[in-house]
C-alpha cells in the first residue's frame, strides 16, 4: 500500500489532560509516515510546556492569544502532507485509522473529505470490542450513501486532501468558533468533489458538556448561522433563511429567558463588513441538499 505523508493538525487552548490522552493514542497509530501539529491557543494551563516535555516529536506552534478556529489555519498551512487529518484536542483516530483513509483517497480521486465515524471516547470500552481482536479494525467497510442530500463533517474526526483544502481557503477564521466545518464544505462541494462518511473509519471524542454549557455556544452557532447563510446561499434561499433565523432568535429568546440569542444576532448584522469579498453562492443543488440543522443553535438553554 502507498503511505504518502498523513498530517495530524490538532488545536488546543487550556485543556492540557485531554490533549495528553490525544497525543498518546495518535502514537499507537498504525501508520508509518506521520507529521504531527499542535497549535496551541496561549493555553495558561501548561499544556504547551507539556507538549514540548513529553512529546519532542509533535510539531508544536504557539500563538499569542487565543484566535479561536483561525489557528487550524495555521495548522493547514504549515502542513507538509498529501492529506490533513482534523482533530479536536480531545479527540483522536482508531489506530488503523489514517490507513484505511488514505486506501479511501487513493480509491478515489474526486473524494475530497473523509467524514470519520466519531464516536463517543466515554462509550470506549463497550464499542472498541465491535474491532477485530488485536488489530483495532472495525468491522465492515461502509460509505454512507444517499440520493437526495449532501454531507458535510465532523471537526473531531475528518481526513481532507491538503491541495484542495488550501484551494478553498481553509476554515472561515472569521467565524472564531462552530459552523467552520459546514462553511468548508459547501466550498468543496462547489469545487465538484465528494464528502463521504465511512463507518469504518473511526475516532472518539470527549464530548464537553461544561463548554457547550457555555455562553460562546449559542452566541456563535447564532451568529455564525447568519454569516453561514449570507456567504454561501443563493439570494432566493438566503432572503427567507434570514428571516426565519431572525423570527427564531426573538422566539427562542423570549421561550428560554435570554438575551444570548439577540445579542448574537445584532453582532452578525453590526460586524457583517468581515464578509465583504467572501461571498460566493453555491449552486441551488448544493444548497437545498446539504443539510444544515440551524435549529442546534437555540438548544443551549433547554
Amino acid at each position: 500500500m502507498n503511505t504518502p505523508l498523513v498530517s495530524i493538525v490538532s488545536i488546543c487552548w487550556n485543556r492540557k489532560t485531554d490533549i495528553m490522552e490525544s497525543l498518546k493514542r495518535i502514537r499507537e497509530i498504525d501508520y508509518p509516515n506521520l507529521e504531527i501539529i499542535v497549535v496551541d491557543n496561549a493555553s495558561t494551563d501548561g499544556t504547551p510546556e507539556m507538549i514540548a516535555a513529553e512529546f519532542p516529536d509533535v510539531r508544536l506552534i504557539k500563538m499569542y492569544k487565543n484566535i479561536g478556529i483561525e489557528a487550524y489555519n495555521i495548522g493547514f498551512h504549515n502542513a507538509r502532507g498529501e492529506y490533513i487529518v482534523v482533530l479536536d484536542d480531545d479527540s483522536f483516530p482508531q489506530r488503523d485509522a489514517i490507513r484505511r483513509m488514505v486506501d479511501k483517497f487513493e480509491r478515489d480521486p474526486q473524494l475530497g473529505v473523509v467524514a470519520f465515524d466519531v464516536r463517543n471516547f466515554y462509550d470506549y470500552d463497550d464499542v472498541k470490542n465491535d474491532a477485530f481482536e488485536g488489530t483495532g479494525q472495525a468491522l465492515g467497510e461502509t460509505a454512507a450513501t444517499a440520493e437526495n442530500y449532501l454531507l458535510a463533517f465532523n471537526g473531531a474526526g475528518a481526513g481532507v486532501r491538503r491541495d484542495l483544502l488550501e484551494e478553498v481557503g481553509f476554515y472561515p477564521d472569521e467565524f472564531f468558533l462552530y459552523w467552520n466545518e459546514q462553511d468548508t464544505a459547501f466550498r468543496i462541494l462547489d469545487r465538484g468533489y465528494t464528502i463521504k462518511f465511512f463507518a469504518d473509519v473511526v475516532s472518539y471524542h470527549k464530548y464537553s458538556p461544561t463548554n457547550r454549557s457555555s455562553w460562546r455556544a449559542p452566541f456563535y452557532y447564532t451568529r455564525n448561522a447568519f454569516w453561514l447563510i449570507w456567504k454561501n446561499y443563493p439570494l432566493e434561499m438566503a432572503i427567507p433563511l434570514t428571516v426565519s433565523l431572525i423570527r427564531e432568535c426573538f422566539y427562542f429568546s423570549m421561550e428560554q429567558k435570554t438575551m444570548i440569542y439577540l445579542k448574537a444576532m445584532v453582532n452578525a448584522f453590526v460586524y457583517m463588513g468581515c464578509l465583504k469579498g467572501k461571498r460566493k453562492p453555491v449552486s441551488m443543488e448544493i444548497a437545498k441538499n446539504l443539510r444544515i440543522p440551524f435549529n442546534v443553535s437555540f438548544t443551549f438553554y433547554r
